[in-house]
């Protein structure tokens, strides 16, 4: 181990040594029980005599911060108690930011495994017995191989052109979304690529115009970067264009399936909001996160197929189909913006990891993405169809289900006036893992509801579970 120590000078080297050992062990860049390179390699490290090394070790020794053993070294003497009082938040001169970053609200963030259920109706899971390990394993594998000749070197902002081109083809074929390779850039999960958009549109004081309720992440986002988010009310149609402001920037929907309700935006609402932005100059962020799997009628096409103007940013993510630790999602940026996208994300990150874009890249032209989801999409709608079979039949006095044909979660009203927060508790005594919209709502008032999320029970868990929901309600709320 080589320790970062500064020499300055031929003057009392012991003491400048010393000095700053005994600060990297007060403040804990030393741990305890770190074994201390021997007096010979550190005096040759540092181009000093092995004798003022050893007097070093033997006053910091005294100082009771070292400890020798015989035969074996000299190591850090474990807990050791700081001395040096860190700087707080409120000694910065940007105290106030960090107290605002601080105290934002995350609610999607999920607890620990350790923290769950027995049986858990958790959103944003995925199903992880489906996925192809071997066969990603010998994509990532290719993968290695196939990067020897870039290794040690930068790559393209955008991602590589093969994924590029694979994703092109994917979302061509099974959205409809009209786009080549150089209109796309690989980004570090969706929630990277709506940051990139709304990073290149929004200044302090901006108006963006949300989905409420919508997804927390994406508001939290946007107010982040100092706008005004204001939350459009959605009906079974979708967002309520004449509610979006005359000085929106940016609207974010989800018109495949709206999060959290559900339900896919009508075509005549999105012609309305196609032309509500173009005469406003928004741009409007489609987030198509999980209406891959689909369970009946016709696959709908992406509002960005309806795109005539070049209003529309189209975002995607294989943290839904694959594996949420993969992190790979894109944007297709309409040309207004794309260069400012590319620009935003070579100063963010350069680029992405060019290892797991090759391997998604293989992994997609081999035919595995779509063999997956068609297998997650078998297992999701099994779950779908018990999850209503009940909540259309016993369960019926108390929820009544949004109903939905695509994605892996659904909502459900309450019918009954019930204390849900009660509800939850209860329910989380019985090992059962229930979720409120209640977060889902920033500008009003929530309507009482349950969001069950299908990726984190097994189909056979579901009857279980929701029999002991039963006993729950019906001991709130008698039938």
């Amino acid at each position: 181990m080589e320790l970062h120590i500064n020499i300055e000078g031929h003057k009392d080297l012991s003491g400048q040594i010393y000095r700053q050992l005994r600060e990297a062990i007060l403040t804990g860049r030393l741990a305890g029980g770190e074994q201390m390179p021997p007096s010979r390699l550190l005096s040759e490290q540092l181009r000093v005599s092995r004798k003022t090394v050893a007097e070093v070790y033997a006053k910091l020794t005294l100082d009771n911060l070292l400890v020798g053993q015989v035969g074996i070294g000299t190591f850090v003497r474990a807990a050791q108690p700081a001395r040096i009082r860190p700087q707080t938040g409120n000694d910065l001169a940007g105290s106030a930011v960090v107290k605002r970053w601080s105290e934002m609200a995350t609610p999607l963030r999920h607890r620990l495994p350790e923290g769950q259920s027995r049986f858990e109706f958790i959103g944003g899971f995925v199903n992880r017995s489906p996925f192809p390990t071997e066969a990603w394993h010998r994509c990532v594998k290719s993968a290695l191989r196939q990067g020897e000749g870039m290794r040690g070197r930068y790559a393209e902002t955008e991602g590589l052109l093969a994924l590029r081109q694979a994703v092109a083809s994917y979302i061509g074929f099974s959205r409809g979304v009209r786009c080549r390779e150089h209109d796309l850039v690989i980004t570090n999960g969706a929630q990277q690529a709506l940051d990139l958009v709304s990073r290149v549109l929004i200044e302090p004081g901006a108006t963006v115009a949300v989905e409420e309720p919508g997804y927390p992440p994406a508001r939290q986002l946007f107010a982040s970067q100092g706008a005004r988010v204001v939350g459009v009310p959605v009906d079974t149609e979708g967002i309520v264009v004449e509610a979006i402001p005359d000085d929106c920037r940016l609207v974010y929907v989800t018109p495949s399936h709206q999060f959290p309700l559900g339900m896919p935006m009508s075509v005549p609402r999105r012609r309305a909001l196609l032309a509500r932005a173009l005469a406003v100059g928004a741009i409007i962020v489609e987030d198509d996160y999980d209406s891959a799997f689909r369970y009946e009628g016709r696959p709908e096409d992406s509002l960005q197929s309806m795109d005539e103007h070049g209003v529309v940013a189209y975002v995607g993510t294989f943290s839904k189909v694959m594996l949420p630790e993969i992190r790979i999602g894109y944007v297709v940026a309409p040309p207004a913006i794309l260069d400012a996208v590319l620009t935003a994300k070579h100063l963010s990150n350069w680029h992405s990891s060019t290892l797991l874009e090759q391997a998604l890249a293989n992994f997609i032209e081999a035919g595995h993405l779509q063999k997956h989801v068609r297998r997650c999409r078998e297992v999701y709608g099994q779950r779908r169809d018990k999850l209503l079979q009940r909540l259309n039949g016993d369960l019926s006095p108390w929820l009544a289900p949004v109903p939905i044909a695509a994605g892996f979660h659904l909502t459900a009203y309450l019918k009954r006036e019930l204390d849900l927060s009660l509800l939850l508790r209860l329910a989380r005594r019985v090992e059962v893992g229930l979720y409120s919209n209640d977060n889902f709502y920033a500008c009003s008032t929530p309507t009482p509801a349950l969001f069950f999320g299908l990726g984190g029970i097994d189909t056979l868990d579901i009857d279980p579970a929701l029999d002991r929901v039963r006993s729950v309600l019906q001991e709130l709320s008698p039938r």
